[in-house]
């Protein structure tokens, strides 16, 4: 069932908030003071956030593609979409399948799909239990360079996990966030037209089982974590889609209303 959903307005981040996020601020690029010349957009702070239940990963991918198209064209705001992934393993560009580590027979009998995918980074898994965010945002118009747009993106869970009593924090080189020495979110993105697609995957109630079967990113698979292992009793996915809502407002300063129907009506177009 999905739930009730609102409109998401930006809020205060706390103090205490704060002094678990770093400045921003002091890891922009030298290209950015470049940008800063160019003609400066002003921002649209609607976003449209919609989601679609357990989708398979190629439709996904293809409704992101849309959608980045139509953002570009300028035909729709920012969007958000959230969902769960039938289980799949995702090979990024910059790693292969020596990730896998396991025959492919126990693919074929745990039911686990592989996709050969478009974003950064290498093999990760999704599965259901795990709450996925692909952001089709226009980079200029919030005034962010790549580099700033993950730390952004990493700041959305921190905040989301702190409210949950659980403090989150980065590994350099590693993008994503972590908890108690155990990776719980994975980041991977991709940027085309200055618009982003892909996102992030946050471990609510996943099988992390199945991270033993390949290395994510590079790493040993023990090393993934889940909100509900921390916190030490069960989680669901959905219970978590308004207070993600609410930290991506608060960190990215959008105004986040439901928008269903146009990204269905849209998946219906690509599969017709």
């Amino acid at each position: 069932m999905r739930p009730q959903w609102r409109s998401w307005k930006a809020q205060s981040i706390s103090e205490e908030h704060k002094a678990l996020l770093m400045d921003i601020s002091t890891e922009k690029k030298a290209s950015d003071s470049r940008a800063a010349k160019e003609v400066h957009l002003t921002p649209d702070t609607r976003c449209r956030a919609s989601y679609l239940g357990v989708m398979a990963y190629e439709h996904a991918l293809k409704l992101q593609e849309s959608l980045l198209l139509a953002r570009a064209e300028g035909t729709v705001p920012d969007v958000l979409l959230l969902l769960q992934h039938p289980p799949v393993f995702t090979v990024g560009r910059f790693r292969g399948e020596e990730d896998i580590v396991v025959p492919t027979e126990i693919l074929t009998r745990e039911g686990i799909a592989v996709f050969h995918t478009n974003r950064g980074g290498g093999v990760t898994y999704h599965g259901p239990g795990q709450l996925v965010c692909y952001p089709v945002l226009r980079l200029k118009e919030h005034s962010l360079g790549v580099r700033e747009y993950i730390w952004k993106l990493e700041a959305v869970i921190i905040q989301l996990l702190f409210a949950l009593g659980i403090r989150g924090y980065r590994v350099v080189d590693y993008p994503g966030v972590w908890v108690d020495g155990g990776k719980i979110c994975s980041v991977g993105i991709r940027v085309s037209r200055g618009i982003t697609s892909h996102g992030f995957a946050l471990n609510v109630n996943t099988d992390l089982r199945h991270f033993e079967y390949i290395n994510p990113c590079g790493l040993s698979g023990n090393v993934m974590t889940s909100v509900s292992k921390v916190l030490g009793y069960p989680m669901e996915a959905e219970a978590l889609i308004g207070p993600l809502l609410d930290s991506f407002s608060a960190i990215f300063g959008l105004e986040i209303e439901q928008g269903d129907s146009g990204c269905l009506a849209m998946l219906d177009g690509l599969s017709g």
